[in-house]
């Protein structure tokens, strides 16, 4: 591993947590200790991690949490993530354990109340990126829209050791869109998974064409007149939803979060790791950390 001694890792959590749970129970086998305690999510969620830190080498590590459904998004629209199912019985168990876990690598577990860990992790990258480069782990393609000079987006893709790591260059290669251009894009369109709307009838291709011409929603409403009559209408219609939209897909990045880079230092503590996975029942972890 290249260590790279000014660089912080940023990990979401939640995202390699779910990934590693669905990516082994889909098989219907679900890993446990001799005692019955699910541990399949954290068994993949360590082998992620530890591929990430290898394969990138950052000089710090923090993971970021999400810390309950109710967040300012919420209050700003009620039916915000309504359509997300209940977490898997057998995952439940493991949230609060996963972060016992990543503590014992000396890693910090970061999480505030009302946010999500995408604003957490937006603040952080906004405050560390004046000092050195940062790295953000994740499956989310929101996160895109925090990439700067100093900012990059490692996609996990799938499979181990499969990432795409979008900088400014990757992002307008792959998508002709900005940063600033994603959030208005989910402004156009909404986000299912998220369950916010969008303009209703304005899909993905009409809204990259009108980003490509207008290069934001401002620009899209002050040329209003001259757009096809269909989607003039639209707009029209659906102008607060489409406000709203890209309210909610704006991550924040002036949330009040602190964690100081000493604090965030990657130099884990291979006993008191030994002793954790020896307890969980997974000394074959033990190994591939070393």
């Amino acid at each position: 591993m290249n260590v790279n001694n000014s660089s912080v890792m940023l990990v979401d959590g939640m995202a390699l947590l779910f990934r590693a749970y669905y990516a082994t129970a889909y098989s219907g086998y679900i890993r446990r200790t001799s005692e019955g305690l699910p541990v399949n999510a954290i068994y993949g969620f360590v082998r992620y991690f530890a591929d990430a830190v290898r394969t990138f080498g950052p000089s710090h590590v923090v993971c970021c949490w999400d810390m309950g459904s109710r967040t300012f998004r919420s209050e700003q629209y009620v039916d915000y993530k309504a359509n997300r199912p209940e977490a898997p019985e057998d995952l439940v168990p493991q949230f609060s354990m996963i972060k016992e876990v990543v503590e014992c690598f000396g890693v910090p577990n970061l999480g505030i109340e009302g946010y999500e860990a995408d604003d957490c992790i937006g603040t952080l990258a906004h405050t560390y990126s004046q000092d050195m480069d940062v790295y953000i782990l994740t499956g989310d393609h929101d996160m895109l829209q925090l990439i700067t000079e100093k900012t990059k987006v490692i996609i996990m893709k799938k499979g181990h050791s499969n990432y795409r790591v979008y900088d400014l260059a990757a992002l307008y290669e792959e998508k002709q869109l900005t940063p600033r251009q994603i959030i208005d894009l989910k402004g156009l369109i909404g986000d299912p998974s998220d369950n916010y709307p969008g303009v209703k009838g304005i899909g993905e291709k009409t809204a990259l064409k009108l980003l490509t011409e207008y290069e934001s929603i401002e620009g899209i409403l002050d040329n209003l007149a001259g757009l096809p009559k269909g989607v003039r209408t639209k707009i029209e219609l659906d102008q607060e939803m489409l406000h709203l939209s890209r309210q909610l897909a704006t991550i924040k990045c002036d949330v009040p979060l602190q964690c100081s880079l000493e604090s965030s230092i990657w130099r884990p503590d291979l006993s008191r790791i030994r002793a954790k996975f020896e307890e969980l029942e997974m000394e074959t972890l033990v190994k591939q950390i070393s």
